[in-house]
């Protein structure tokens, strides 16, 4: 079996870009059958697995051989792009390049807060939803198992976290620097989310003056805001009441901007222009990116926020060198049982002839015990039929062929007959 990665993320490729190839979770069974599909019109559909989150979207597949190409022309064809551009976006890694990914990715060491928590739940919950939509093999539940352990095992041995700032720690400090006192400010929270719920804890833990949440299900609108004393509203209402608000954070699943320049327009109007603070964590974007370029408008993206969350950056190369030392075991591992598992049908083929050999010889010596044979003759007969059956094809190999493949044979014999006990 051989394993492939193919991937873009925050490094590779800018925001709009990574916004095309953006699937949400309840899309992923339905791509998955679409990428695994166009590989079953070859007649070789590989196992798969597609982690989207707001800074990389990533393609895992293991078959019997890497077909990097048509996964390519699938991603591109389903973000609307030419292959070619997605090719100079994007990474494409194979065996022990794609396990090491895999493995810093689900430890934090690729991600753009060094050491971040978030990406392992979003990793696990990738793998989930490959396993109910039966794309997931036994490769990759390999290989994605033990990246859980490593990711483990680095936060556990190394203090790879210990300095690191969230996406929602980072817009509370830009917010702070604002606003003189965030226990005045009103916040919104746009969506409800796992992004949003950290942001929401943040936000919360400086007093604001009130939080509000707006979500497409209320049901679920509802549970954020009573964590936090906040009221929910209706998506429908958002543009009504934006002005409302001091802080805006945004982070859900539409495909589509969901709060556009007109909107904001009208809200800093109503505001008399007094300051708006806006943070779109959503891939695709939430705000429409003209929102930027109004006055008293402070917005910032993901990628906005990468510029503060990097802070501490040398103090965690000590972590950073003891985290890729953990992996490196990891992948040493990893690769170890992939060869093996090359050996699998080998080892099948010939444990079956095994069996085939013991059954036919047990069977003869069953018929001359009947016929009242002499135990020791029978015994004897037995273990010579089954030494003649095992050797016969070394034999062979011995008296056949010319001297160079006879001298290989004679190598071989002796590694697996002749080997004297240590």
């Amino acid at each position: 079996m051989a394993v492939w990665a193919l991937g873009i993320n925050h490094t590779t490729a800018p925001l709009d870009m990574r916004g095309r190839f953006a699937f949400a979770v309840d899309q992923i069974g339905p791509t998955l059958q679409s990428l695994r599909g166009s590989f079953d019109a070859r007649g070789r559909a590989p196992e798969a697995a597609i982690l989207s989150t707001c800074n990389r979207t990533e393609i895992y597949c293991a078959s019997s051989r890497i077909e990097i190409e048509p996964t390519i022309e699938w991603l591109a064809h389903s973000g609307g792009v030419a292959p070619g551009v997605l090719r100079s976006h994007s990474y494409m890694l194979q065996d022990a390049q794609a396990a090491r990914h895999a493995f810093r990715v689900a430890s934090g060491l690729d991600s753009m807060v060094l050491g971040e928590a978030q990406i392992l739940g979003q990793l696990k919950d990738a793998v989930r939803a490959a396993e109910e939509a039966g794309a997931l093999g036994t490769t990759l539940n390999q290989l994605f198992q033990r990246s859980f352990a490593v990711a483990k095992e680095v936060r556990s041995s190394t203090e790879i976290g210990a300095h690191s700032i969230s996406m929602a720690a980072a817009a509370v400090r830009l917010a702070a620097q604002l606003f003189e006192d965030l226990g005045q400010v009103r916040v919104l929270f746009v969506g409800a989310g796992e992004m949003i719920e950290l942001a929401a804890t943040h936000f919360a833990a400086k007093n604001p003056k009130s939080i509000a949440v707006a979500n497409r299900t209320l049901e679920r609108g509802e549970k954020l805001a009573g964590r936090f004393g906040g009221e929910v509203l209706r998506l429908a209402d958002l543009t009504s009441r934006l002005h409302e608000f001091d802080v805006v954070v945004s982070s859900t699943a539409s495909q589509l901007p969901i709060i556009g320049l007109g909107a904001v327009e009208r809200a800093i109007k109503a505001r008399k222009h007094r300051p708006m603070f806006m943070v779109d964590l959503a891939v695709p974007r939430d705000i429409e990116p003209e929102v930027k370029q109004l006055e008293d408008v402070y917005l910032y993206t993901v990628d906005d926020l990468a510029h503060v969350v990097q802070t501490g950056h040398a103090n965690r190369q000590a972590a950073v060198a003891q985290a890729e030392a953990i992996i490196d075991a990891g992948v040493q591992s990893f690769v170890h049982w992939m060869d093996q598992r090359g050996a699998v049908p080998v080892i099948r083929q010939l444990n079956a002839q095994a069996d085939e050999w013991r059954a036919i010889e047990l069977a003869r010596a069953r018929k001359l015990l009947a016929k009242g044979e002499d135990v020791d003759a029978v015994l004897e007969a037995l273990s010579r039929g089954l030494t003649q059956k095992l050797l016969h094809g070394a034999m062979a190999e011995l008296h056949t062929g010319d001297a160079e493949a006879r001298q290989r044979a004679t190598q071989a014999i002796e590694h697996f007959f002749l080997r004297k006990e240590r």
